[in-house]
């Protein structure tokens, strides 16, 4: 046992294709939803929350209190079930068929590197690269700052190209997730239904990480028809 566990969220009305079942849509030959179980087959428990279809043996499904209540009611749904020994876990959406293992292990690995250690790696990444590139980094961090000092950083992220939050491709310290859902449930009189994930974020130290390995985004969502076309000709 680990303590890491996983929970994917596969809700959602996919207006934007027609209401179609998102998640089960296949990108290289297998639905979006596997794609993301696949890339968390390390975690002790795999929770699916939402309208799942068959899904891998071993993984267990849930669904959101009221049904279509929205992302936070299910990532409270999806934490209910968790083990007692559970002590981090991987928020992911259910549409994001390029990720893979090893972009969850690096989101695994920022939230337990030390800030020091963190600003040591991103020196020596520096020192590696081109004068341009580097003013280019020093630019981006400038505008996405590490952590305040003091705080211990709540959960990692995604960013994407443009420096937005990728929400639903994080890694959770899981005491900090479940106190954040108080907090934002007692600012809407006890409810989550319909809550917006970034409230979750309010007054928490984030580490934003930008992708930096080999292949295609791994936070890359698939929102439209074209999104899916797109992640198709990544993953050939």
């Amino acid at each position: 046992m680990t303590g890491y566990a996983a929970v994917v969220l596969a809700g959602g009305a996919a207006r934007r294709m027609g209401g179609v079942d998102k998640p089960a849509r296949p990108v290289g030959g297998r639905p979006m939803l596997h794609r993301v179980l696949a890339a968390v087959a390390d975690a002790d428990q795999r929770i699916v929350v939402g309208p799942s279809g068959p899904v891998p043996g071993g993984v267990r499904t849930t669904r959101e209190e009221p049904p279509g209540g929205g992302p936070v009611a299910a990532i409270a749904a999806g934490l209910a079930l968790l083990d007692p020994g559970t002590t981090t876990v991987a928020l992911l959406a259910a549409d994001l068929p390029l990720l893979t293992a090893a972009a969850v292990t690096e989101l695994r690995r920022a939230l337990d590197t030390p800030a020091a250690e963190r600003e040591h790696d991103r020196a020596a990444e520096r020192e590696r690269e081109p004068a341009a590139d580097r003013e280019l980094d020093r630019a981006t961090e400038r505008a996405s700052a590490l952590p305040p000092r003091g705080l211990t950083v709540a959960l990692a992220c995604y960013v994407d190209g443009d420096g937005r939050r990728q929400q639903l491709c994080a890694v959770w310290r899981l005491p900090a997730l479940r106190a954040a859902l108080d907090r934002l449930a007692a600012t809407r009189g006890g409810t989550l239904d319909g809550a917006p994930v970034r409230g979750l974020l309010t007054g928490v130290a984030v580490r934003e990480v930008s992708w930096s390995g080999s292949g295609p985004p791994p936070w890359f969502d698939c929102d439209t028809d074209e999104d899916v076309r797109r992640a198709e000709e990544w993953s050939r």
